[in-house]
């Protein structure tokens, strides 16, 4: 047992390993199909005989995190496969994103049950980009594959790839800087980090955003090019939608993901498709970003109990119930038997003067903002790759003249906010493409302004609802939320058009994501009147809910 593996035991609260005496066999070829190798690391205890396997697929190389945590499962009686995608860690072929995982994952257990240790009991086992590995997998899955633990990943690639419409930009170039360092050989020094955060900025800032990649990388990135064209090419897409083989999926899942976590929407949608179909599935949702250290922690406590009641047929820990969510605001867990649990919809309306009531707005005149491309609106905080995303404070982005603000006065009691969010926006643009951005806050007795949930949609002449005035329904469908608003507490609605680099900018003319450069200001009106009525939907948790 290294040193490594009982800080993670502690740190992670796992349970105590079975053996201290792990072997490794290291750069395994396995040939695919068509003749590429993936190299693989094989992991076991020594002297436990034939033992369940766990299959683990990573573009990110084979050490690391990776190679401790294929340690922490040979130490507690498992053997583990860890494999490098195709065209990363040494493996040969070129890396082309979620394109060749139906296939190789396929191929590699097909080579896994073919092996004199092979034991007819797998699973799979990753998060991010190795859940969604698993979920390629999942499109039909040998009968021996007993579980998958997919934390923080989702079957819906396209989905988090154009959250509301718009483009994922601060995650995907990110996630490319990321993988630029993986192919890089040796540590890189502190001089070449900043080097590489300057880079992201200037991508970030980009015109057109085809030359993005090239900033970040510092080479052009094909599927980075195929994802800003052809967002609505369907038969482009068709083959990585792994989420059309859902119904059909009989293997337990296990799902960890976080509240401001980047893939929390699509992953819940592929909850509930299992849910209702009466699958063995369970979801834990904590107050995570997808990169905090707790949710890596939980993630490895959840598969080791998961692997163990499908694996080892018995039981880890106590038993729990199929959803567990952590309730910000009072920082406690609850248990419930669906998601989402059942609450009542209040619709909160935005008022004149910048109120926020459950009453009928008054009649009042619009409220009015300008975007402006060439200064956008910021993201704070919010659901992020990058170390960045999580709950910030947003007093100094709620005092731009961009963003429109709405305030409920202090509560008078606890309200319970748990389930999907949506907002009833009726508007008015002077552009016909244009993105309206809605943000749930939290304000402390002290001022301070945190971001609870948000969403965005990018509207084109087609999505417009236009009613005879000319004021349209715009509908956004926000991060769902599990969050206690405290006695004393306000509550905080905020409407802009745009949080740039987290949601790729609308310059406002309608131009290819790929190639526009053109930017156009777009003059905003936010109605609120009784024929005009715009609002919050907030699921309310009674009491006796």
């Amino acid at each position: 047992m290294s040193l490594a593996s009982r800080a993670v035991e502690f740190l992670a609260r796992i349970p105590p390993s079975h053996t201290r005496a792990v072997a490794i066999r290291r750069d395994i070829e396995v040939v695919m199909p068509d003749g590429v190798p993936l190299r693989t690391d094989r992991y076991w205890g020594r002297g436990d005989g034939v033992q369940p396997i766990i299959v683990m697929r990573s573009p990110y190389g084979r050490t690391g995190i990776w190679a401790l945590g294929a340690r922490v499962f040979a130490e507690r009686g498992y053997q583990v496969v860890l494999q490098s995608c195709r065209g990363t860690g040494g493996s040969g072929g070129d890396f082309n994103a979620y394109r060749h995982e139906v296939e190789d994952g396929l191929a590699t257990l097909a080579w896994v049950e073919q092996q004199p240790w092979f034991c007819g009991k797998v699973a799979t086992f990753g998060p991010s980009y190795l859940g969604i590995a698993q979920w390629a997998i999942a499109t039909d899955p040998p009968s021996w594959l007993r579980a998958m633990a997919a934390p923080i990943s989702s079957a819906r690639v396209r989905a988090f790839t154009y959250p509301g419409g718009t483009f994922s930009l601060d995650s995907t170039l990110s996630w490319l800087l990321l993988l630029a360092g993986q192919r890089r050989e040796g540590r890189r020094g502190l001089r070449d980090q900043l080097a590489a955060r300057r880079g992201l900025a200037r991508a970030f800032a980009a015109l057109p955003l085809r030359d993005a990649d090239v900033a970040v990388t510092g080479a052009r990135v094909p599927f980075y090019q195929d994802w800003l064209g052809r967002i609505d090419d369907d038969a482009f897409w068709a083959p990585v939608e792994f989420d059309r083989h859902l119904e059909s999926l009989t293997v337990p899942v296990a799902m960890v993901t976080g509240w401001y976590d980047m893939f929390l929407p699509a992953q819940l949608a592929d909850h509930q498709a299992l849910q209702a179909t009466g699958r063995d599935v369970r979801l834990t949702i904590g107050p995570w970003k997808h990169t905090d250290p707790g949710l890596a922690g939980e993630s490895l406590r959840d598969a080791l109990d998961w692997f163990g009641r499908h694996l080892l047929d018995r039981e880890v820990g106590p038993r729990r119930s199929r959803v567990r969510l952590f309730v910000g605001g009072v920082r406690r867990w609850l248990e419930v038997d669906e998601w989402p649990p059942s609450a009542r919809s209040v619709r909160w309306h935005l008022q004149p003067g910048g109120r926020l009531h459950t009453r009928t707005p008054e009649m009042s005149a619009p409220d009015r903002y300008r975007y402006d491309p060439a200064d956008p609106t910021p993201s704070v905080g919010g659901s992020l790759l990058a170390r960045s995303g999580g709950p910030r404070d947003n007093r100094a982005l709620e005092s731009r003249s961009d963003v429109l603000v709405y305030t409920s006065t202090a509560l008078v009691r606890d309200l319970e906010v748990i389930g999907p969010i949506t907002a009833d926006l009726r508007a008015r643009s002077s552009l016909e493409h244009t993105d309206f951005f809605v943000r749930l806050c939290d304000v402390e007795p002290s001022g301070t302004s945190r971001n609870i949930c948000d969403g965005l949609v990018r509207m084109t002449p087609a999505a417009w609802r236009r009613g005879g005035d000319g004021v349209a329904t715009v509908e956004v469908q926000l991060w769902p939320a599990a969050h206690v608003f405290r006695r004393d507490h306000r509550i905080r609605v905020q409407v802009s058009s745009g949080a740039h680099p987290r949601f790729a900018r609308n310059l406002g003319g309608g131009e290819p994501l790929a190639t526009a450069v053109t930017m156009i200001v777009a003059d905003q009106q936010i109605w609120h009147d009784p024929e005009h009525p715009s609002a919050i939907v907030l699921p309310i948790r009674d009491a006796t809910s």
